[in-house]
């Protein structure tokens, strides 16, 4: 009868009878000694509380077996197969004795590590990411953040992606089909092609990004063609094209609704804010070391690779200065903001189309919608002929300058 492993004591050490041995302890000078000490037996100053009694004398006790058990598992975290069915109060407390020991800086068992915990905990261990415009922590921690499967939002704003990147693999994936409903993916030079090939597995295999609802593309060169790509979004909300080769007309609001079911915004969507976006869940913690870890690198060589590749990658200075500052993108004054702003979003059921546009009876429609639309702007006056109708919509959304300032207070005082 198999009755299992069994481990037996010997003269302070720990092993497996017939079978492999525990690591041993490392030496003090090891760079990896505080995360692969295995050797729970070994008299160690984090197994005792030291205190003081009521005559000042200090003193001290041992911890719980409990906090003992603890430190033997994160110590041979990477011998742990499983972790679920484990309630999430022991998973939580697990997870940030991991942290304390900097178990997931190890290259070697972070990746392993982070995935035992995804996968028994889901969106608690990490349910929003905000990586904006923090590219070389998205290029190195690349494994590692491919176990978060469980993201609802998702901010990759000027991470560099361009066209061809590897992380399109997992945004699409049957592990964030169901949950990821934000994505921020502005300001990573995505044109058309680009897009279309993150929209691939959707397209045709009905596969990926189920669950999407808000959807941020500004600043890409993208153009009108970047339309049909989107389509298969069934479940958009809300979408931002703001900084992109497209102008706001009554062509693009008609196209943009017959094809996507949405209505441009007179007022900037909060949703697009970003004083909004953080990092939740328990390794919040975690990818602050990464980027404090990180930072550990000869800062004049890191600047100076930054901005070659940089510059290469943008081709102008404007983006080179705030990504290399690591501040989101922003434009140069109030105004440049208000005629680059394009947000779209879905009506509610009961709410009045702006722009006095009359909603086609179907999608199928469309032809005889523009014929609509066109005599009622003939009635009315046609806006690309008539100045004073130039003017209107910048009128309507001068309201909207307080808010943003009131916005960028917001921003600076955190």
């Amino acid at each position: 009868m198999d009755t299992g492993p069994i481990y037996v004591r010997e003269r302070g050490n720990l092993r497996r009878v017939n079978d492999i041995v525990l690591a041993q302890p490392k030496s003090v000078s090891s760079s990896c000694s505080s995360c692969r000490r295995t050797d729970p037996f070994v008299l160690r100053k984090e197994h005792f509380i030291f205190t003081y009694n009521a005559e000042g004398s200090l003193r001290y006790t041992t911890k719980s077996l409990f906090d003992i058990t603890l430190l033997f598992v994160v110590d041979n975290i990477y011998h742990v197969d499983s972790l679920v069915g484990f309630p999430e109060q022991i998973g939580d407390k697990l997870f940030a004795a991991a942290e304390e020991k900097h178990v997931f800086l190890n290259a070697e068992i972070s990746t392993k590590a982070l995935l035992l915990f995804s996968d028994a905990y889901g969106e608690m261990v990490l349910r929003s990411l905000c990586l904006r415009n923090r590219f070389p922590l998205l290029h190195e921690r690349m494994s590692e953040i491919r176990t978060f499967h469980s993201l609802k939002s998702l901010d990759l704003f000027g991470c560099r992606l361009g066209d061809d990147h590897e992380i399109f693999l997992h945004l699409t994936s049957s592990s964030l089909a169901s949950s990821l409903n934000q994505l921020f993916i502005g300001g990573n030079s995505l044109s058309d092609a680009g897009l279309q090939k993150l929209t691939a597995p959707i397209r045709m295999m009905k596969k990926g990004l189920d669950c999407l609802q808000v959807l941020d593309l500004s600043y890409n060169p993208i153009s009108e063609r970047a339309y049909r790509y989107l389509t298969c979004l069934s479940k958009l909300e809300k979408l931002d094209l703001s900084g992109t080769s497209l102008k706001l007309c009554t062509r693009l609001k008609t196209t943009i609704w017959d094809l996507l079911g949405l209505i441009y915004s007179e007022e900037p969507l909060d949703t697009f804010d970003h004083t909004r976006c953080k990092t939740e869940g328990w390794a919040e913690q975690v990818v602050h070391q990464w980027e404090s870890n990180n930072s550990h690198l000869p800062k004049q060589k890191k600047i100076e690779e930054s901005r070659s590749s940089a510059l290469h990658f943008f081709g102008r200075q404007k983006f080179v200065r705030e990504v290399l500052k690591a501040a989101p993108l922003i434009c140069e004054s109030a105004e440049d903001a208000k005629s680059e702003r394009l947000h779209f979003s879905k009506p509610a059921a009961n709410n009045h189309i702006p722009g006095k546009l009359t909603l086609p009876a179907t999608n199928h429609h469309a032809k005889h919608s523009c014929q609509a639309m066109k005599k009622r702007q003939r009635q009315s006056g046609d806006c690309d002929r008539s100045p004073q109708a130039t003017r209107s919509p910048p009128s309507k959304r001068l309201s909207s300058s307080t808010l943003t300032a009131e916005d960028m207070d917001l921003l600076n005082s955190y």
